[in-house]
């Protein structure tokens, strides 16, 4: 599989409705990578880092949010990742039970292999979910 065959980049405004439309690409990508199986767990995680991102990431009008599909050889993990241009890192919080929000890492951090974040070229920060490599789980840095 050549490297344009194995990572998909898409930009997004941080409107709500592109959630969605990011859902939409993911399931295409992961049918077209015959990865079907992950669509359910991989959106759920997807939604959660681009609303993070929508919401926190503090950016100025024009930004967006770029979001890279990508597959690594055979047997390695697929990866998501979620490109913004604020510097801050996630929080994975312990919300209050009767809290209406503060779970979208906890649901991350549970549904994905591993997960992380760091810096990227140019401002900002990328944070990214892996599935299929085994693990279970965390929060790394890098």
């Amino acid at each position: 599989m050549g490297a344009a065959e194995s990572t998909v980049v898409r930009r997004w405004s941080r409107h709500p409705a592109c959630v969605a439309r990011a859902r939409a690409e993911l399931r295409t990508v992961l049918e077209g990578w015959g990865l079907a199986p992950l669509t359910d767990v991989a959106s759920v995680v997807l939604s959660e880092l681009l609303t993070n991102a929508g919401q926190h990431a503090m950016v100025s009008p024009g930004r967006e949010i770029e979001t890279r599909f990508l597959l690594g050889a055979p047997g390695d993990a697929f990866r998501i990742e979620v490109h913004d241009a604020s510097s801050a890192p996630p929080r994975l919080l312990d919300p209050d039970p009767e809290a209406s929000g503060g779970r979208g890492l906890l649901l991350v951090d549970t549904l994905s292999d591993t997960w992380g974040f760091g810096e990227r070229c140019g401002p900002g920060k990328v944070v990214w979910a892996e599935f299929g490599t085994g693990g279970g789980g965390g929060v790394r840095a890098g």
